[in-house]
């Protein structure tokens, strides 16, 4: 395993020189420093400040556009092109997404998987490549271990980048990864044998770790959730839940969606964009018929589509363990303790 071993100054410099190839985007953080709010372009030969956690916009917006332009067409009568749909020309630029933590990335793995035949967003993973920064200090809402996932992990990266001993130690995990560090000639330097050890080390004691915290991910395949579909513990949650859809539009592994066509001067265009399946109107059909009309149906539909329907179909959980539904939903609700609760019924 080749592993590149970057100062700070070396890391902003090799950043600069990806930029030339394409749009390289970092984690912004707050005033203070101490959080990372979303996701900003890299304007200059910068390392960017680390902050511990994720940040607050899920790394799904970058495969996810909000919204995502299907097709134009034109609503002017008598022109030989008049509702004639196009697709969009082609030509995307190469996104590199610096900063990614194992959480985030684990998550385009995971909406990879229903998404498997839908050209548009298979397109998008092509045009973004992704460099995961490693977890060296989990927030206290992080559980990532409890979902199959790792601070160490490297599912879904490109390139992984783990900081050690104030140094930033560089490995490729796919041949995207590999050209990357092609680029960086001349600013890194190839990794000592106790660097590149230390660094084994240290995935060996994050997959360890993982390995003994994924007992809830286990215990929650064998535990049957069918038989816990009507308990009244569904309603209880139920009524703390205020359906705003905070957690669904935060969550990674969210990618609920809804199509509409909208027209302006004698164009439109259809585009698609992400929905929750909190929302009432998510469900309803144009018969005026609501399969999910019950707010307690909504609640527990996220749930159990996280923990059963969607690991019955692809194998893993549809939970990353990234924490932003604990961090900022305004009512509590926990999913750790959702978890608990289901295992404990």
């Amino acid at each position: 395993m080749k592993v590149l071993k970057f100062d700070r100054k070396g890391m902003g410099k090799w950043l600069a020189r990806l930029g030339e190839k394409g749009n390289v985007y970092v984690p912004a953080s707050s005033k203070e420093g101490k959080t990372a709010i979303g996701w900003r372009k890299l304007e200059s030969a910068e390392m960017p400040p680390v902050s511990p956690g994720v940040p607050a916009r899920p790394v799904k917006n970058f495969l996810l556009p909000q919204p995502e332009v299907l097709f134009r067409f034109s609503t002017r009568p008598g022109k030989e092109d008049s509702f004639i749909p196009r697709e969009p020309e082609p030509g995307q630029v190469d996104n590199i997404i610096f900063g990614v933590r194992p959480c985030d990335a684990r998550s385009i793995m995971l909406n990879a998987m229903p998404y498997e035949n839908d050209p548009y967003y298979q397109a998008r993973m092509e045009h973004n490549i992704i460099i995961g920064l490693t977890c060296g200090e989990p927030c206290s809402t992080c559980f990532c271990s409890w979902t199959g996932g790792s601070p160490m992990g490297t599912d879904g990266c490109d390139l992984s980048v783990t900081e050690l001993e104030g140094a930033f130690m560089a490995r490729a995990i796919t041949r995207r990864g590999e050209k990357l560090l092609e680029e960086a000639a001349g600013i890194a330097v190839e990794a000592d044998h106790d660097a590149v050890e230390g660094l084994e080390k240290m995935s060996a004691t994050a997959v360890a770790g993982a390995g003994s915290g994924t007992a809830p991910e286990r215990a929650l395949r064998e535990r049957d959730l069918m038989e816990l579909y009507n308990a009244p513990f569904w309603q209880d949650l139920a009524e703390r839940c205020i359906n705003c859809g905070a957690c669904t539009f935060l969550c990674p592994t969210c990618y609920c969606f809804d199509i509409q066509d909208e027209t302006l001067h004698g164009k439109g265009r259809r585009i698609r964009y992400q929905d929750s399946c909190m929302f009432p109107l998510f469900t309803l059909h144009a018969s005026g018929h609501n399969p999910r009309g019950q707010k307690v149906q909504r609640v527990r539909n996220r749930f159990m589509h996280k923990l059963k329907y969607f690991p019955d179909r692809f194998g893993p959980l549809s939970c990353v363990g990234c924490g932003r539904c604990v961090r900022d939903c305004p009512v509590n609700i926990d999913i750790r303790e959702v978890m608990g609760k289901l295992l404990a019924l």
